[in-house]
């Protein structure tokens, strides 16, 4: 059993920022979402989840509640598509079918992509969440979306930086973190540097579908300057399933997701609690 360290936290001046933040605008989000403050009254994390393909974001927002991380909000989207001929609901990402109901080998997100720079850009610059403090959670599909968008993110940063005329230095801010399960990226990125945005690649090994190839990962690590993998037993649904599973999400977010240092307040330095 990991040992419990407890300190004292003394508030620095770095804690101006807003401990609550505003909600997001439903008239600023083109798309379904359900957002929930921390439990804990701070919200100095935000957590955004991104559905699998034919699921819709009502599962993962309950999923988001459960998870109780500490000092952290969640914001869950619903996918933009409905999937065509079903009668349930299903959501898709982006078009992943052709006319015949076959999956499309190389699909666009680029649709998407676009949608969610105007989310992002909402939660910036009107609900006053730093970029760094703002941490993507994806299943399958979704977790192909959250990691492209991280690249779509980086390299736009970069681009403000070289268009800046100051002569300062212009810093370019990454996402806080990325956990992707079974999601692959679907484009091999070519960037002038990798995005320094920590990622988490959880999958089960093949035959399990879905799952990540060796040419997934190397793609990964190709646009992620810091990547690393969680390998689930080859048997089970995709998502996981168990404490045991959780448990190398849980100590990720440990480590990434920040807290705030508030009077009178202590903070236990082990790991976060896996959802029941």
């Amino acid at each position: 059993m990991s040992e419990i360290h407890i300190r004292e936290l003394e508030a620095g001046p770095s804690e101006s920022r807003l401990r609550v933040k505003k909600s997001p605008r439903i008239s600023d989000i083109p798309l379904l979402f359900s957002y929930t403050p921390s439990d804990d009254g701070t919200d100095e994390n935000l957590l955004v989840l991104f559905h699998g393909l034919g699921d819709t974001h009502i599962p993962f927002a309950k999923l988001g509640r459960q998870l109780k991380l500490p000092q952290t909000a969640t914001l869950t989207l619903r996918a933009p598509e409905k999937i065509p001929f079903l009668y349930e609901e299903a959501y898709q990402w982006y078009t992943s079918f052709d006319q015949l109901g076959e999956l499309i080998d190389r699909p666009n997100p680029t649709f998407t992509l676009e949608i969610l720079s105007k989310v992002f850009k909402h939660l910036i610059e009107d609900c006053s969440w730093p970029s760094h403090r703002i941490h993507l959670f994806g299943f399958a599909q979704g977790g192909s979306v959250a990691l492209e968008f991280g690249i779509k993110f980086w390299r736009q940063q970069q681009e403000k930086a070289k268009e800046s005329t100051s002569e300062f230095d212009i810093p370019t801010y990454s996402l806080g973190s990325i956990v992707s399960i079974s999601g692959p990226l679907l484009s091999y990125p070519t960037l002038s540097s990798s995005s320094p945005t920590p990622v988490l690649a959880v999958y089960r090994p093949p035959p399990a579908e879905p799952s990540l190839s060796p040419t997934d990962l190397a793609a990964l690590k190709k646009g992620y300057s810091s990547v690393r993998e969680a390998k689930l037993g080859a048997r089970g649904p995709g998502m996981p399933s168990s404490k045991d599973e959780w448990e190398p999400i849980m100590r990720f977010w440990s480590e990434n997701l920040s807290r705030r240092r508030v009077d009178g307040l202590y903070e236990v330095m082990s790991g976060i609690s896996a959802p029941k």
